[in-house]
């Protein structure tokens, strides 16, 4: 009866450890709205972490990179998908963190895909930014992540905020809004192809403005974070040339509580399966160790420094 009872309690042990994972970790990762990429894209990572390194992840939907950074700092999640510009503001207590304060509870796990800074318009006399003075155009919810890069994007043109007849809308408003009439540009800023220009592209005669140039050369050469990015011929209906652009990163962070072990192993998980993982998200595409690793203005997690260090790149720890 003993024997019996320490086999049964060996399984119950057995089954609660795949349950949770090898290591015996939960997560819970932060990402964005259930429509958008992040939490898509989350889920797939979250998967592959799961059944590489042993670590239960829970996706859960938020308001993204602002809310997943106070998650974390808040002990309610552990891993988060950002802009990396928002995780910048975080770390300095600037722009979107001034009221709230310097947040470090985080480290960077690794960039993921670029998120294009994108100036969609139905107006054939809008050829450049400088061409948005005295327009009605869509700058996001008033301290969001687009909100800033639109800040950033007119400030390199010469221009402000006052020069525009700014709208505060979502991307989904922006687009109605546009279909309508009622804006004449909109900045949206997500991964390429967005569903919302997709579609504006699909059934009107809307494009992109090239964001290059002099401007994207002051752009970069204040603001770190942004780089430059085609967004290639073809992405959308009608988009005949590639289109030049600036992009802020998609960023995956984690606790700095985490420990190197499990990061280590999550980091592996990833990026030793980019392409299972990207035939089940395109976004995998971009995964790789110069992108992971490339234009970051917050330190690694020492256990995602190791894996890239086997890799051959060194990364700053903090």
């Amino acid at each position: 009866m003993k024997k019996f009872v320490s086999v049964a309690l060996a399984l119950v042990l057995a089954l609660s450890l795949v349950a949770c994972g090898a290591s015996g970790t939960k997560m819970t990762m932060g990402t964005g709205g259930t429509s958008g990429t992040y939490y898509g894209y989350g889920g797939v990572l979250g998967q592959y972490i799961k059944n590489n390194a042993g670590i239960s992840v829970t996706v859960v939907s938020t308001d993204g990179s602002k809310a997943n950074i106070q998650g974390i700092n808040a002990g309610n999640y552990q891993l988060g998908t950002v802009q990396s510009d928002v995780m910048s503001y975080a770390w300095e207590g600037t722009r979107s963190f001034e009221s709230d304060g310097k947040v470090d509870s985080f480290r960077v796990v690794a960039g993921l895909y670029a998120e294009a800074v994108q100036l969609v318009t139905m107006d054939p006399n809008i050829k450049s930014v400088a061409d948005l003075a005295g327009k009605s155009v869509s700058i996001g919810a008033p301290g969001s992540g687009v909100y800033f890069n639109a800040i950033d994007v007119l400030n390199a043109a010469g221009l402000t905020e006052n020069d525009i007849k700014a709208q505060y809308q979502s991307f989904a408003d922006s687009a109605d809004a546009l279909k309508d009439k009622k804006i004449d540009a909109a900045f949206i800023v997500a991964g390429a192809p967005t569903p919302a220009i997709t579609e504006l592209c699909t059934t009107n005669n809307a494009y992109l403005v090239p964001i290059d140039g002099e401007v994207s050369e002051k752009l970069m050469a204040s603001c770190p974070f942004y780089t430059q990015y085609k967004i290639p011929a073809g992405t959308y209906a009608g988009q005949t040339e590639d289109v030049t652009t600036v992009t802020v990163k998609a960023t995956l962070i984690v606790s700095a509580d985490a420990s190197e072990e499990d990061v280590y192993n999550l980091t592996a998980a990833i990026f030793d399966n980019i392409e299972a993982i990207t035939a089940e998200n395109g976004k995998g595409a971009e995964l790789s160790i110069e992108n992971a690793t490339s234009g970051m203005t917050v330190p690694f997690h020492a256990g995602a420094a190791k894996y890239f260090a086997e890799k051959g790149v060194e990364v700053e720890v903090g």
